[in-house]
Protein backbone atom coordinates (compact mmCIF):
# COMPACT_ATOMS: atom_id res chain seq x y z
CA UNK A 1 0.00 0.00 0.00
CA UNK A 2 1.46 3.41 -0.95
CA UNK A 3 2.45 5.78 1.81
CA UNK A 4 -0.07 8.65 1.74
CA UNK A 5 2.02 11.43 3.27
CA UNK A 6 4.98 13.23 1.74
CA UNK A 7 8.15 12.81 3.78
CA UNK A 8 11.12 15.11 3.99
CA UNK A 9 14.87 14.57 4.02
CA UNK A 10 18.18 16.39 4.17
CA UNK A 11 20.86 15.23 1.72
CA UNK A 12 24.42 16.47 2.21
CA UNK A 13 26.88 17.22 -0.55
CA UNK A 14 30.20 19.02 -0.59
CA UNK A 15 29.82 21.92 -3.03
CA UNK A 16 33.06 21.00 -4.84
CA UNK A 17 31.54 17.59 -5.61
CA UNK A 18 28.02 18.68 -6.52
CA UNK A 19 26.19 21.88 -5.64
CA UNK A 20 22.65 23.22 -5.86
CA UNK A 21 23.83 25.25 -8.86
CA UNK A 22 25.02 22.05 -10.55
CA UNK A 23 21.59 20.52 -9.92
CA UNK A 24 19.85 23.65 -11.22
CA UNK A 25 21.96 23.43 -14.40
CA UNK A 26 21.33 19.67 -14.80
CA UNK A 27 17.69 19.74 -13.72
CA UNK A 28 17.91 16.17 -12.48
CA UNK A 29 20.57 13.74 -11.26
CA UNK A 30 21.09 10.47 -9.45
CA UNK A 31 22.28 10.63 -5.82
CA UNK A 32 25.08 8.06 -5.86
CA UNK A 33 28.08 7.13 -3.75
CA UNK A 34 26.31 6.37 -0.47
CA UNK A 35 28.46 3.90 1.48
CA UNK A 36 26.78 3.84 4.88
CA UNK A 37 24.32 1.06 5.74
CA UNK A 38 21.82 3.24 7.64
CA UNK A 39 21.69 5.76 4.78
CA UNK A 40 21.50 2.90 2.25
CA UNK A 41 18.44 1.63 4.12
CA UNK A 42 16.81 5.08 3.96
CA UNK A 43 17.37 5.24 0.19
CA UNK A 44 16.32 1.66 -0.43
CA UNK A 45 13.36 1.40 1.96
CA UNK A 46 12.05 4.83 3.00
CA UNK A 47 12.72 7.59 0.46
CA UNK A 48 9.87 7.71 -2.07
CA UNK A 49 8.90 9.55 -5.25
CA UNK A 50 7.51 12.97 -4.34
CA UNK A 51 9.44 13.34 -1.07
CA UNK A 52 10.99 16.75 -0.46
CA UNK A 53 14.72 17.10 0.11
CA UNK A 54 16.78 19.91 1.61
CA UNK A 55 20.07 20.29 -0.26
CA UNK A 56 22.76 20.87 2.39
CA UNK A 57 26.33 22.00 1.72
CA UNK A 58 28.61 20.16 4.13
CA UNK A 59 32.32 20.81 4.57
CA UNK A 60 31.74 24.35 3.26
CA UNK A 61 32.03 27.89 4.55
CA UNK A 62 29.34 28.40 5.53
CA UNK A 63 27.62 25.05 5.88
CA UNK A 64 24.04 25.71 4.77
CA UNK A 65 20.79 24.54 3.26
CA UNK A 66 21.14 25.94 -0.25
CA UNK A 67 17.82 24.85 -1.71
CA UNK A 68 15.41 22.01 -2.25
CA UNK A 69 14.90 19.12 -4.59
CA UNK A 70 12.25 16.48 -5.11
CA UNK A 71 12.75 12.71 -5.25
CA UNK A 72 11.71 11.46 -8.71
CA UNK A 73 12.60 7.76 -8.48
CA UNK A 74 12.42 5.07 -5.85
CA UNK A 75 15.69 3.55 -4.66
CA UNK A 76 17.56 1.37 -7.14
CA UNK A 77 21.05 -0.20 -7.24
CA UNK A 78 23.90 2.33 -7.44
CA UNK A 79 25.76 1.41 -10.64
CA UNK A 80 29.05 2.86 -9.37
CA UNK A 81 29.47 -0.01 -6.91
CA UNK A 82 30.10 -2.38 -9.85
CA UNK A 83 32.49 -0.19 -11.88
CA UNK A 84 36.18 -0.68 -10.98
CA UNK A 85 36.97 2.73 -12.53
CA UNK A 86 34.37 4.55 -10.40
CA UNK A 87 35.31 6.53 -7.29
CA UNK A 88 32.71 4.60 -5.25
CA UNK A 89 33.54 1.11 -6.55
CA UNK A 90 32.87 -1.67 -4.03
CA UNK A 91 34.53 -4.97 -5.00
CA UNK A 92 32.36 -6.85 -2.48
CA UNK A 93 29.09 -5.81 -4.19
CA UNK A 94 27.46 -8.22 -6.61
CA UNK A 95 25.03 -7.32 -9.37
CA UNK A 96 22.75 -10.22 -8.39
CA UNK A 97 22.63 -8.91 -4.80
CA UNK A 98 23.51 -5.19 -4.78
CA UNK A 99 24.71 -3.60 -1.55
CA UNK A 100 24.28 0.11 -2.33
CA UNK A 101 21.28 2.08 -3.57
CA UNK A 102 20.55 5.55 -4.90
CA UNK A 103 17.58 7.69 -5.93
CA UNK A 104 17.04 10.30 -8.62
CA UNK A 105 16.32 13.89 -7.60
CA UNK A 106 15.09 16.94 -9.47
CA UNK A 107 15.85 20.60 -8.81
CA UNK A 108 13.06 22.46 -7.03
CA UNK A 109 14.46 25.80 -5.83
CA UNK A 110 17.58 27.61 -4.73
CA UNK A 111 17.58 29.56 -1.46
CA UNK A 112 19.07 33.03 -1.88
CA UNK A 113 20.59 33.59 0.56
CA UNK A 114 21.19 30.06 1.87
CA UNK A 115 19.97 29.06 5.34
CA UNK A 116 23.24 28.65 7.24
CA UNK A 117 23.95 26.12 9.95
CA UNK A 118 24.21 29.01 12.43
CA UNK A 119 20.69 30.13 11.43
CA UNK A 120 19.42 26.57 11.95
CA UNK A 121 21.05 26.39 15.39
CA UNK A 122 19.36 29.65 16.47
CA UNK A 123 15.83 28.28 15.98
CA UNK A 124 14.45 26.21 18.88
CA UNK A 125 12.11 24.31 16.54
CA UNK A 126 15.12 22.87 14.71
CA UNK A 127 17.10 21.66 17.75
CA UNK A 128 16.27 18.00 17.02
CA UNK A 129 17.48 18.00 13.40
CA UNK A 130 19.95 15.21 12.69
CA UNK A 131 22.35 17.55 10.93
CA UNK A 132 22.69 19.60 14.15
CA UNK A 133 23.40 16.66 16.45
CA UNK A 134 26.94 16.38 17.75
CA UNK A 135 28.79 13.57 16.00
CA UNK A 136 26.13 13.12 13.30
CA UNK A 137 27.89 12.37 10.04
CA UNK A 138 25.05 10.78 8.08
CA UNK A 139 24.73 12.17 4.58
CA UNK A 140 20.95 11.59 4.49
CA UNK A 141 18.70 12.28 7.47
CA UNK A 142 14.95 12.50 7.96
CA UNK A 143 13.41 15.95 8.42
CA UNK A 144 10.01 16.52 10.04
CA UNK A 145 7.25 18.43 8.26
CA UNK A 146 7.60 21.14 10.92
CA UNK A 147 11.37 21.42 10.35
CA UNK A 148 10.72 21.65 6.59
CA UNK A 149 8.19 24.45 7.20
CA UNK A 150 10.50 26.39 9.54
CA UNK A 151 13.46 26.23 7.15
CA UNK A 152 11.30 27.52 4.30
CA UNK A 153 10.06 30.29 6.59
CA UNK A 154 13.67 31.25 7.45
CA UNK A 155 14.49 31.21 3.72
CA UNK A 156 11.53 33.49 3.04
CA UNK A 157 9.84 31.15 0.56
CA UNK A 158 6.68 29.05 0.55
CA UNK A 159 7.12 25.42 1.57
CA UNK A 160 5.23 24.03 -1.42
CA UNK A 161 6.87 22.66 -4.54
CA UNK A 162 8.33 25.38 -6.75
CA UNK A 163 7.12 23.52 -9.83
CA UNK A 164 4.90 20.63 -10.69
CA UNK A 165 6.50 17.24 -10.02
CA UNK A 166 7.12 15.15 -13.12
CA UNK A 167 6.62 11.56 -12.06
CA UNK A 168 8.81 8.86 -13.52
CA UNK A 169 8.45 5.11 -13.63
CA UNK A 170 9.79 3.35 -10.56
Amino acid sequence: MPRPERRFWLFKSEPESYSIDDLKRDGRTFWDGIRNYQVRNFLRDDVRVGDGVLFYNSNADPMAVTGTMTVVSAGYPDHTQFDPRAKHYDPASREDSPTWFMVDVEFERRFDPPVTRDMLKCHAGLAGMGVLQKGSRLSVTPVTAEEWRIIHQIAGVSDGPAKKLRRTKT
